[in-house]
């Protein structure tokens, strides 16, 4: 528990995506990002942060007394502590790691929910998914598709069928990146298609469409 983590920020918000989105949530945001995608609305957690017990933030969200929990990025799983912190909120509530995708998913705890955000190429980094964490998904896991134009949303199909992902976890969201794609779009594919895919539209950047950190 002494163990220390670099750390952005913590706040509790209402989650934005996954199945959970619109509940309460309390987010731990770690330092650190080894990829650079050209959609990045986080840029500020590539800055180191501060270092932060993993006793220290587990208390904070004991203190939020929300039920739910994200460990997000930046990317978590770079920091080695990562493993501690999840099983120690996980033995206290509902545990989510939100995680690029492109390191491996093997040392996170079995009661820990993983949502891998699998990299498309409009995000400039499809080279660094690994591929290895499709094997290691769980049933209980989600994986995200951030989608830039039509190019990858025909390439997240393809990725969808060839690991068989509508069986293998639990949720697949989709959602379109701000800036790029319209929600409509993307929607009017999914329907055309009859893509069973949930459409992901981050809730918080609808709430709180200004802020800057947090939220």
């Amino acid at each position: 528990m002494q163990k220390k983590l670099r750390v952005s920020e913590t706040f509790s918000s209402i989650q934005g995506e996954s199945s959970f989105a619109g509940l309460p949530c309390f987010f731990i945001r770690l330092s650190g990002c080894n990829l650079r995608c050209r959609y990045c609305d986080t840029r500020y957690a590539y800055r180191p942060g501060r270092l932060r017990t993993v006793s220290s933030l587990v208390a904070k969200y004991e203190a939020s007394e929300i039920p739910l929990a994200e460990v997000t990025g930046g990317e978590p799983l770079l920091q080695s502590a990562t493993r501690v912190l999840l099983k120690e909120l996980a033995a206290r509530g509902r545990t989510l790691l939100e995680t690029n995708g492109s390191c491996s998913i093997s040392s996170v705890p079995d009661n820990v929910i993983t949502i891998l955000d699998i990299k498309s190429p409009g995000s400039g980094f499809a080279r660094g998914n690994d591929w290895r964490n499709m094997e290691l998904l769980k049933a209980q896991d989600e994986v995200k598709f951030v989608v830039c134009n039509r190019k990858d949303y025909d390439w997240a199909k393809e990725i969808i069928d060839k690991y068989d992902l509508n069986q293998r976890c639990q949720a697949v969201n989709m959602g379109p990146a701000r800036g790029f794609l319209s929600a409509r779009l993307l929607a009017d594919w999914i329907i055309e298609d009859r893509l069973p895919v949930r459409l992901n539209l981050q809730l918080h950047k609808i709430i709180w469409p200004k802020a800057k950190r947090g939220k």
